[in-house]
């Protein structure tokens, strides 16, 4: 894992620690649809229709939605089971990880 990649983990437990963040394709996608997310992060081995889900409808709403990382490895980063989805609402926590993923 990259510096970077390790940099990016560690926010987004602090994300989820600051309540920032939502995780899950159903508490995302609701997040998503009241606009209340900045950031959508779906992970690289989720299935082809989530994938496509979530970008399409993150696209629709202007929100950027990144490929990043493993189930597992997104889950490991929040505390919980692997998590296919997060979204971040704090436009702060999705401003630096977007920088650090460029």
């Amino acid at each position: 894992m990259t510096n970077n990649m390790q940099k990016i983990h560690s926010l987004l437990g602090i994300a989820m620690r600051a309540g920032k963040l939502v995780s899950g394709e159903d508490g995302t996608m609701i997040d998503l649809k009241k606009g209340k997310l900045n950031l959508v992060i779906v992970a690289e081995d989720a299935s082809n229709n989530t994938k496509k889900l979530f970008k399409d409808k993150s696209s629709f709403r202007h929100v950027n939605c990144i490929e990043l990382s493993t189930k597992s490895d997104l889950g490991i980063s929040i505390g919980k089971d692997s998590r296919a989805v997060i979204g971040i609402k704090d436009i702060g926590f999705a401003n630096k990880i977007i920088q650090l993923i460029d």
